[in-house]
C-alpha cells in the first residue's frame, strides 16, 4: 500500500505538465507563439523511514521550443512580417538583451523605432532601427526595411534604413525566458545569446503573420486526459486507503 499510495500521489502533486498546457492553451491565439516540449518523468528513490523500495515519479522541467511553423496569414500590411522555415528574429529584451522571437506584427513607436507588438525593439545589423517619421514602409525577404518620402518625388528610390537581424535556428537548442522571449539553452553573456546560422536560409514572409504553433484539438485531448488521470489517481488512493482499514479490522478480530 505505501508504494502505491506514494505513486498515486506523485503523479497528481507535480503540476508542470498541466502549467505547461494550461500556458500553451491560453496562447493559442497569439502571433508567434511557439509550444515547448517537457523531458519524460524518471523516478527518484525516497529516503527516510519505511521501506527501502520506495520509489517516486518526477519531472525533469526543461522548457525547450518547438520552431514548427503555425498558419501563415496575408493579412497585407506593410509591417506584418512571418518567418520561414525556423529563422528567428532579433529583439532587445530586459536590459538591452540579445533575445529572439517569432512574433511579427510590427510597429513603429513613439520614439521612430522599430519594435514587435509586445514593445520589444527589433534589432538591426547595427543596433535598433529608426524610421524617418511620416515615412512609408517596406520590409523585403531578406529583412531590409525600406523607407519612401509619400510627399518626395514619385520616381525617388526608397532609402535603406536598416535590416531586421535573422537567424536559422534550425541547429541551435532553444528555451524560453521570463518574458516570452527565446535563447539558446545555457545562454550566458551576450556571446551565449548569439545564434550561429544552419544550413537554412533566415527569411521573411512580407505582409503575413505567423499564427501559434499550438494544435487546440491536440491541446483539449490532452486536458482531458490529465483529467481523467487525476480522477484515477484519486481512486487508487481511496481503493488503498479501504484496503489498509480492511486489514486493521481483520487484524483486531485476530
Amino acid at each position: 500500500m505505501d508504494r502505491l499510495v506514494f505513486s498515486s500521489l506523485a503523479s497528481i502533486s507535480d503540476p508542470s505538465a498541466r502549467t505547461q498546457l494550461n500556458n500553451e492553451i491560453a496562447n493559442m491565439s497569439t502571433t508567434g507563439f511557439k509550444k515547448s516540449f517537457m523531458n519524460a518523468s524518471s523516478a527518484m528513490k525516497i529516503s527516510g523511514p519505511g521501506f527501502d523500495t520506495r520509489y517516486q515519479p518526477t519531472n525533469s522541467n526543461q522548457d525547450r521550443i518547438s520552431l514548427a511553423s503555425g498558419a501563415v496569414l496575408h493579412t497585407g500590411n506593410k509591417l506584418d512580417v512571418a518567418m520561414s522555415n525556423q529563422t528567428v528574429m532579433a529583439v532587445s529584451g530586459a536590459n538591452d538583451e540579445l533575445a529572439y522571437t517569432r512574433r511579427g506584427d510590427l510597429r513603429v513607436n513613439s520614439k521612430g523605432l522599430l519594435e514587435t507588438g509586445a514593445g520589444q525593439a527589433v534589432r538591426g545589423q547595427n543596433g535598433a532601427i529608426s524610421v524617418p517619421p511620416g515615412f512609408n514602409m517596406t520590409i523585403t525577404e531578406d529583412g531590409s526595411v525600406y523607407a519612401t518620402n509619400p510627399t518626395g518625388p514619385a520616381t525617388a528610390a526608397p532609402t535603406l534604413v536598416g535590416r531586421i537581424m535573422l537567424r536559422d535556428a534550425s541547429e541551435t537548442k532553444l528555451q524560453r525566458r521570463l518574458d516570452g522571449l527565446f535563447e539558446p539553452v545555457g545562454a550566458k553573456g551576450t556571446e551565449g545569446r548569439e545564434i550561429t546560422n544552419g544550413k537554412e536560409t533566415a527569411a521573411l514572409i512580407p505582409q503575413s503573420l505567423e499564427g501559434s504553433n499550438v494544435s487546440p484539438y491536440e491541446s483539449m485531448v490532452r486536458l482531458m486526459e490529465m483529467n481523467r488521470s487525476y480522477e484515477q489517481s484519486i481512486k487508487m488512493i481511496e481503493e488503498a486507503k479501504s484496503v489498509d482499514e480492511s486489514g486493521t479490522q481483520m487484524l483486531k478480530v485476530v
